[in-house]
């Protein structure tokens, strides 16, 4: 009993959310009566749908068919590589001996 009494306490929330419910129930109906069916949807998008599963498709061939990407040995040799040239040339091209901030 005490469970009815402290229900009863929230009549009118109830009473707002039943009528909030009734109203997104017909907002809801109302769009789904409006709106395009699934198939006027697939007409209207059926490049888009096709082009994208082609595209998906040849991207797996390709990650399928390509050598595997080099190991970390192999990518961290070829970056070095390019820092120290960029690090030991690029003050000596510009006659300067050192960085403006380092002055």
């Amino acid at each position: 009993m005490a469970i009815h009494q402290q229900l009863l306490r929230f009549k009118l929330h109830f009473a707002v959310l039943a009528a909030v419910a009734a109203v997104a129930a017909v907002i809801i109906s109302y769009f789904a009566y409006l709106g395009p069916t699934l198939s006027s949807l697939l007409s209207f998008f059926w490049p888009l749908l096709l082009s994208t599963t082609f595209l998906l498709a040849a991207v797996a061939v390709i990650l399928r068919i390509s050598p595997p990407p080099p190991t970390e040995s192999a990518a961290s040799a070829a970056g070095e590589d390019i820092i120290e040239y960029v690090a030991g040339t690029r003050y000596e091209q510009l006659g300067v001996e050192a960085a403006p901030d380092e002055i």
